[in-house]
């Protein structure tokens, strides 16, 4: 009797829990016809009137040196000099999946200067966040399994290494690391109720 007695118990209280969400965030929850409660935004196709992100094109993972070229390139097209900036991750054994680049600009030519690197970044075919970067802020950009980071960031955030920056002055940085998200499994969580 105290077995079925806990299991009523534990229904009821997975019930209410499931009734509160569905209250509070009614697109989160849904319930199918076997009674099973799926906890997460529903998976529907796009609309043809709704222009959703534009996928990443297939192509083969770039090596880091391919990345590192992608780098000089855009900072080259924004009028840089790629040999000026400091590259500060060593190529080695534990560095071919992480490179980075960093250089003092003056605070007002750094925001067009970061605007020409992610424009041609985009000419070169890295995809820009789908979340939809603000234009003063850093930027972030994927391809063949590499992920961009491109920003301009000040005197508290800088290396430690790095020489003092006067108040007219900031980094423009470009950090890139190589991701396999497909290693890392993601839990299904579901509920039945019944």
């Amino acid at each position: 009797m105290n077995a079925l007695l806990k299991r009523v118990w534990i229904g009821l209280a997975a019930t209410l829990i499931v009734s509160l969400a569905a209250v509070v965030m009614p697109d989160q929850v849904q319930i199918d016809d076997n009674g099973r409660v799926h906890l997460g935004a529903p998976a529907s196709p796009p609309s043809p009137s709704t222009a959703g992100p534009t996928p990443e094109p297939t192509s083969p993972p770039l090596t880091r040196d391919a990345v590192d070229e992608a780098i000089a390139t855009a900072v080259g097209a924004a009028g840089l000099d790629p040999a000026q900036g400091r590259p500060t991750v060593a190529i080695g054994a534990n560095s071919s999946n992480r490179t980075y680049w960093t250089a003092v600009r003056e605070k007002s030519a750094a925001q067009s200067e970061m605007n020409a690197v992610c424009a041609d970044l985009e000419r070169q075919g890295w995809t820009p966040n789908p979340n939809g970067d603000r234009p003063d802020v850093p930027r972030s950009y994927k391809r063949g399994g590499w992920f961009l980071l491109v920003s301009t960031r000040g005197k508290t955030q800088a290396p430690s290494t790095a020489s003092a920056l006067t108040d007219s002055q900031t980094y423009l940085t470009l950090t890139g690391l190589q991701l396999n998200l497909a290693d890392i499994p993601l839990p299904e969580i579901t509920v039945r109720i019944g």
